[in-house]
Formats: C-alpha cells, sequence, structure tokens
C-alpha cells in the first residue's frame, strides 16, 4: 500500500471513532430506561458466583463487571425532529488469571448459571491461552475496599427530563442560528449513562453510576451571491454531568475576545449557535491567513485536543511499548527518556497531570474498571517528563507498585484496558487575563474550537486547524481570518509555551467517543486547561495548493 492510502484510510479512520456512536445496545422505552433491573444485593450475590467459580476452577485472580449502559440520541435539522433513540445493553464480563495467564468471557445472560458458565468458559480461556504465555501476568497490589457505593454528582437526571423539553430546546438553537443568517442548522443532544457493578477476589464490591452529556451543532451559511458557504460548529465541550449542563448560569460565563462567550460548567446552546451564525457569515467574507511564524493564543476547547493527541496517546504505558499500534501509532516518548529524569517535553511553565477525579470531566469515575481508586498524578512537571499511564498489569514495568487507575472498558462485553484518564495543563499560578494575553501580542492569532488535524505515528509532528480564527496586530484583535493551520512537533511546541492564563479561565475539552484498540472500544475523556500562548509557531495556508 502507498503512503498516501495508508494516511487516508487511517484517517478516516481516526475521524470516525470521533463520530457519534448513538447505538450502543437494543432499542428501549424511556420507562424501561428508568427501572433498576438488579438491586445491589442481586448483584452481590451474582458476583460471588463467578468469584467464588473461578477460585475453584484454579483462578489465583477474577474480577466481573456487572453493567447496564443507557444512551438517548435526539438528533434535528432546522425545525424538524430526524431523530430519538433509547437504547440499552445490560450484561456481564468475567476476567480471569489461571496459571499466570488472562481469560476474559461475557454473557448478557445475568442469572446465576449464565454466570457460572461464562466463568468457566473465561477460565478454559486462560488455560489454553497459558500454553503460549512467555511471562506470567504481575498484577500490582490493590486495596479491599469492601462495600462501596460511587455516583456521578449530578443535580438533574437527563434521563428524567421530557424528551419535548429537549427537543424544543434544540429547535430554539436551530431557530436562533437560521433567524442570524445561517442558511442550515442542526443539532443534536447525547446522554448516557453508565451502570457499573464492579467486584474481584481481592475483596472490592464496588457500585457506581455515571452521567455524561454532549449537546453540539452544526451551522452553515451559503453567500448566492459568491457561491461561498463557511459552517462553524458548537463550541460545547461534553461533561461528565446531569441536564443542569443544558441550563445557562451567569457565572459560568467568559466573555472572550471578538465578542466570543465561552462556557465553563453550563452551556446556552441558543447563545452559541446565535454567535456561530454570525461567525460563519463573517467567515465568507474574512481574508485568508498569510503564512508565516506567528504567537497562537489557544482557548481551551481548542487547546484540548492538542493536548488529547501530543500528550494524551503518547504517554499511554501500552502505546510506548508497542503493545498498542492502532489509531495513529505508537509513541516517541520511550522509557529511556522516562528514566533519564531529564527530558525536556515543554518549558518549565508546561505542567500537565492526569486526574480521573475532577469534578464535571467525562472520565471522572471513584474507582476504575479493576478496581483502583482513581487519583490524580503528574505526567509533565516544570516541562520535564516524569511518568506515563499504567494499570495493574504494567506498573511493574515502570518500577512502580501501583496502578495509576485507569483501566477502561467500553461495555461489558468488552475486556477492560489501559486508557487515556483526563490530562490537562495547568493553569498559570500568577493573575492573568485573556485581554492580557492579547495585549502581549504583536503578531499572532487567536483560534478557539476544534478542526481537523493530523500527526504522525510516533505522535510527534503534527497539525492543527480550529474553528474560529482571529487576527492580533499590536496587542489587538483587527479581525477573523480563513484557512489557519499550524505545524509543529511536540517537544518543539510544548517548549513554545510561554504564557498561560490564571484558573479563572480554565474550562474543560472533551472527547465523547476517543478510539483505541482492536477491536476497537471508545471511551470519554476531559482535557482542562487555560488560554495559553505558543510563540513564534509555523502557521500555513491550508486554502492554498502548491
Amino acid at each position: 500500500m502507498k503512503r498516501r492510502d495508508f494516511v487516508q484510510l487511517t484517517g478516516l479512520g481516526i475521524g470516525g471513532m470521533l463520530l457519534p456512536f448513538p447505538s450502543m445496545g437494543n432499542p428501549t422505552t424511556i420507562e424501561a430506561m428508568l427501572d433498576t433491573p438488579l438491586d445491589i444485593r442481586q448483584k452481590k450475590q451474582l458476583a460471588d458466583v463467578a468469584l467464588n467459580t473461578a477460585k475453584s476452577s484454579g483462578a489465583t485472580y477474577a474480577d466481573i463487571r456487572i453493567g447496564r449502559y443507557l444512551n438517548q440520541f435526539i438528533s434535528t435539522r432546522e425545525n424538524k425532529v430526524q431523530g430519538i433513540e433509547n437504547s440499552e445493553s445490560f450484561g456481564t464480563g468475567i476476567r480471569v488469571i489461571v496459571n499466570g495467564t488472562w481469560g476474559f468471557a461475557a454473557t448478557n445472560d445475568v442469572t446465576n448459571d449464565g454466570v457460572k458458565k461464562a466463568t468457566l468458559r473465561a477460565v478454559a480461556i486462560a488455560k489454553a491461552n497459558s500454553k503460549f504465555q512467555k511471562e506470567p501476568v504481575k498484577l500490582a497490589p490493590v486495596k479491599a475496599f469492601g462495600e462501596v457505593v460511587w455516583n456521578t454528582p449530578i443535580q438533574q437526571n437527563a434521563f428524567e427530563v421530557p424528551v419535548s423539553e429537549k427537543v424544543d430546546l434544540l429547535l430554539k438553537a436551530n431557530a436562533g442560528a437560521l433567524q442570524n443568517g445561517a442558511t442550515f442548522a442542526s443539532s443534536n443532544l447525547f446522554m448516557v449513562n453508565e451502570q457499573k457493578y464492579f467486584a474481584s477476589t481481592d475483596g472490592s464490591y464496588i457500585d457506581q453510576n455515571i452521567h455524561r452529556i454532549w449537546p453540539t451543532f452544526n451551522v452553515s451559511t451559503i453567500d448566492k451571491a459568491s457561491g461561498k458557504f463557511k459552517a462553524r460548529q458548537a463550541l460545547s465541550a461534553p461533561m461528565g454531568m446531569g441536564y443542569e449542563y443544558m441550563v445557562p448560569k451567569k457565572e459560568d460565563k467568559l466573555q472572550g475576545p471578538a465578542g466570543m462567550v465561552l462556557y465553563r460548567n453550563s452551556y446556552d446552546i441558543v447563545e452559541d449557535a446565535t454567535l456561530a451564525a454570525k461567525q460563519a457569515k463573517e467567515m465568507i467574507t474574512a481574508k485568508s491567513v498569510e503564512p508565516g511564524k506567528y504567537d497562537l493564543v489557544l482557548e481551551p476547547n481548542h487547546l484540548g485536543l492538542t493536548i488529547h493527541e501530543s500528550v494524551g496517546h503518547p504517554l499511554e504505558l501500552d502505546r510506548i511499548l508497542g503493545y498498542e499500534a492502532n489509531y495513529a501509532g505508537t509513541s516517541f516518548a520511550t522509557l529511556d527518556k522516562l528514566k533519564s529524569g531529564t527530558f525536556n517535553y515543554g518549558s518549565k511553565i508546561v505542567n500537565i497531570f492526569a486526574d480521573k477525579t475532577q469534578p464535571g470531566s467525562l472520565g471522572a469515575v471513584g474507582y476504575d474498571d479493576e478496581g483502583v481508586q482513581c487519583k490524580r498524578w503528574d505526567l509533565i512537571r516544570d516541562g520535564i517528563l516524569v511518568n506515563f499511564q499504567a494499570i495493574r498489569d504494567q506498573a511493574h514495568i515502570l518500577g512502580q507498585n501501583e496502578s495509576h487507575g485507569c483501566c477502561y472498558a467500553q461495555s461489558w462485553s468488552d475486556v477492560q484496558f489501559q486508557r487515556m484518564p483526563n490530562v490537562s495543563l495547568a493553569p498559570g499560578k500568577e493573575p492573568y487575563s485573556i485581554d492580557q494575553m492579547i495585549k502581549d501580542v504583536e503578531k499572532g492569532i487567536y483560534i478557539a474550537g476544534r478542526g481537523s488535524y493530523s500527526i504522525d505515528q510516533q505522535r510527534y509532528n503534527f497539525q492543527f486547524g480550529g474553528t474560529v480564527f482571529y487576527e492580533i496586530k499590536n496587542g489587538a484583535i483587527t479581525g477573523m481570518l480563513n484557512d489557519v493551520a499550524y505545524q509543529s512537533n511536540t517537544q518543539e511546541f510544548w517548549n513554545s509555551c510561554v504564557k498561560i492564563c490564571d484558573e479563572r479561565d480554565y474550562r474543560l475539552f472533551g472527547s465523547f467517543f476517543d478510539g483505541k484498540g482492536q477491536p476497537s472500544q471508545v471511551s470519554a475523556v476531559s482535557h482542562g486547561s487555560a488560554t495559553a500562548r505558543f510563540n513564534g509557531v509555523n502557521v500555513i495556508n491550508t486554502g492554498r495548493t502548491i
């Protein structure tokens, strides 16, 4: 296969994994979704069937996940509802270690007999696999937590809100866009509820109820006279929250440059869609960027994707070791770079941390999918690489004695493996606003929102676009730009970071469907940051051909 064909095909694959996958189960009714099929006592009884069966069959370790995954997806266009989908997936997955080797099996027969049969199948698979196992699995120790419960701290369950109310809100967003210059407007609302029960032979019985929500839209404007058209997508961030995220609060709004409104812990979809229509109209007559070196002022909804691709994925230990190479390859951040203790990942103000406990984030849970209590840990400290992301059977490779708590499976029927936690750039320590940052720029570009991107198979050389672009001259916004993308490599880019706004500007970006693995799985992850400035970055014009 030619490289150009390979890049095109893999690009389509990566892009596809960032697209919505609303159908993750069987169609159901909202009444059934709000019902509870099993109480916590019944779950524990089923878990004990699996654990006792595994131990009596020769397993040295076993865990079981009983999962109920609920999804609601609402889609609209202009003044019409295109679709409403409710789905449910319910079953259990059992993982065992026999003869130092993993075995896994899953079933949707959530009964004593069904669980026992699946456990015996997992044991048989482990025994068969052990014939080819070169080194036994080494699990980092984990605390036994007994019986615990963790819930996403929501204020309003989105599934309990009438569908008519949610549809009305989306149609209002469409109307706001159409009334302000949009030719087309579509909007969507995704809601997820993961009800997960985990138990293991280590002595933990963990019941978790996790909620996520994602409002989004796309508006486009066509200029009939010139035939030109432009589109602008939502500047929302998917969140680990309930429907309260859809109720805008004044204290959650930040006034951005060029009349932009930026959102933190709640979101005004009607206001954003209205502004999007005006910006799309403005883009049609905006000038095309002149290629060259610019100081870039990157807002969090944009910078989150750059963090995701250039820090989050390359610091996954399985990708570093070559165990994982799907969806854009392995990693330049090899083990020797960590062991040296001096590898310069970024400038001294760059502090990047992993944290699966961040309130409101997509990855926020109390415990991961192998019963490890989640925590925060540093990946890059003062610009120096200090750690990776590892789970229980990887920690010993780093010479560490505990998992980082970042193991996850997209459903009960998938085996859990190492997934990216929330990976975020710490805000600046000194008071510093977006306005102050722009005033300090002589020649630059302000970029907001996500756009097209590409990155090489070592997660090193990359190119990123965005949603909206504004030119900065002599400390002031002078107008909108088109055709902007910046090119750099991971080290060069993060070493060009010279200033970060303080915590007042700290916001979350999110990926609702981040793909990894083969067979592929998706997970939800957030990346926080404040607006940051990167000096002397190479900007190209994407509208010009060579």
